[in-house]
């Protein structure tokens, strides 16, 4: 489970409407047939029009400075594995997130009224998207790009020859295209893998949309709080402020594994993660003491993200010789990746 939580931005500047993004949101339902279309949704409405979303979204900023988020943008990038073990894809991400847009709200230290704050005092509009595509800075398209230089080199040859301009063999450097296509590294179903081109498999994912005031529109509830759960005196006053962003990560994924019954693995998990960053000694050496079968599959997930197996250690042996450096090194992009992310 990757999850992240951003304040949206128009360039330098926050966003002062909803109605670009929504745009973007709406952008996977343009073509389809009515039934096929994913709507907007929230903890207690399905089928939420668009219009609707930008209306209550841009109509609840009241006293928020142009300096100041208006809305914040959470994004859910459930693991292939994650997305194997619902029965009904669209109905079970549904059911998810309005389990963790209850947890969201339990992670802010703040009372409204005098009382703990619940998912009944966000203001939030959901949709599911079932396709991605490659970006840039996907390790795929970075790996292939060589390849990619070579032959826009060579289709630029191959006009100027065709253009009078250049003198040279087309026909052996199409042949010279063809083959730098094979070689790629990433490929999929035959193709080699290219900026904008849609990922194969299971891509369903969440867009969030949350206000930064409470349904009232009278308080301002920021996840971006610099503050984690605290307490401060302010005119004379004992007042709670602050998101745990921690909490919330924790109990997004515990949430997922209760709601669905799923067996995470220890590399797969918000913990592995934390422990790769704070301590990497302890997180390679829980890693091997693992049940066998469960570290099996530890380490395929690894070398299915990237990782160089030859810089694990597969003993408490190898783990005293090599340097944490050297293996924090080696695991370093897999951790970042959405694959092992929280």
């Amino acid at each position: 489970m990757y999850i992240t939580i951003t304040a949206q931005k128009l360039g330098g500047e926050y966003s002062q409407s909803s109605v670009d993004f929504v745009a973007y949101l709406e952008k996977e339902n343009q073509g389809l047939e009515q039934d096929d279309v994913e709507h907007f949704f929230n903890q207690y409405g399905d089928e939420i029009e668009a219009k609707e979303v930008m209306k209550e979204i841009d109509g609840n900023t009241a006293k928020l400075k142009k300096k100041e988020p208006k809305f914040y943008s959470i994004t859910i990038n459930p693991s292939e594995s994650e997305l194997r073990n619902l029965q009904n894809n669209s109905e079970d991400l549904k059911r998810y997130t309005r389990a963790l847009m209850t947890d969201y709200a339990k992670s802010f230290n703040r009372e409204i009224n005098g009382k703990p704050i619940t998912v009944d005092n966000i203001k939030y509009f959901a949709k599911i998207e079932h396709q991605r595509k490659f970006k840039g800075t996907d390790r795929q398209v970075r790996e292939n790009q060589p390849f990619a230089t070579k032959i826009l080199q060579l289709k630029q040859d191959i006009r100027k020859i065709e253009q009078g301009q250049l003198e040279g063999d087309t026909k052996q450097m199409k042949s010279d295209i063809l083959k730098l296509e094979a070689e790629a590294p990433y490929q999929q179903n035959g193709k080699r893998i290219v900026q904008g081109m849609k990922k194969a498999g299971n891509q369903s994912h969440i867009h969030i949309i949350v206000s930064r005031k409470d349904t009232s529109n009278s308080v301002s509830l920021s996840p971006g709080s610099k503050y984690k759960a605290s307490e401060v005196m302010m005119n004379g006053k004992l007042v709670k402020r602050g998101f745990d962003r921690d909490a919330f990560f924790t109990k997004a994924e515990g949430t997922f594994d209760k709601t669905f019954g799923y067996k995470r693995n220890y590399v797969a998990s918000y913990k592995s993660k934390k422990d790769f960053i704070k301590n990497p000694k302890l997180y390679f050496t829980t890693l091997l003491g693992l049940p066998v079968s469960e570290k099996a599959v530890a380490f395929k997930m690894l070398s299915k993200s990237g990782v160089p197996m030859a810089s694990i250690p597969t003993s408490q042996v190898q783990l005293a010789l090599k340097t944490i450096r050297y293996l924090k090194r080696g695991v370093e992009v897999a951790i970042k990746s959405s694959s092992i992310g929280i």
